[in-house]
């Protein structure tokens, strides 16, 4: 399963020469994975309460393909790479139409309220392959 997010490209993503600033892909692809979280059904404020657990980016892989420009209308796409017990790892590509401009693998894994590694919830597990 493919999610597809719409993200337009605001001032306010670029840096002076009107490209938008490197960190800003990092949110783009932060919205959509939350949408696509959000999306499956997954309540994570309840998974917080019920379950104890977090969703945290232990990884991040990225490369920087070409540059997207202030008012651009851009695609984020996720996809399941692999899921285990305790980690989530997905691909996600930011597009301009067919033309590719950034690429990452994230890792993501549930940590407890200590911080420490936990298991997805088995729900959350059988929801996300």
């Amino acid at each position: 399963m493919t999610h597809r997010l719409p993200v337009r490209v605001y001032y306010e993503d670029t840096d002076m020469g009107g490209i938008v600033y490197h960190a800003n892909y990092l949110k783009f692809i932060e919205r959509a994975r939350s949408a696509w979280v959000r999306d499956l059904g997954i309540d994570q404020n309840a998974m917080r309460e019920r379950d104890g657990v977090i969703f945290a980016v232990r990884r991040i892989e990225a490369d920087y393909l070409a540059p997207a420009k202030f008012d651009d209308a851009l695609e984020v796409e996720t996809r399941t790479v692999q899921v285990t017990g305790a980690r989530l790892v997905m691909e996600q590509v930011v597009t301009r139409g067919a033309e590719r401009l950034f690429q990452a693998v994230v890792t993501v894994v549930c940590v407890n309220e200590a911080g420490q590694v936990a298991r997805l919830p088995a729900n959350i597990r059988l929801q996300l392959h």
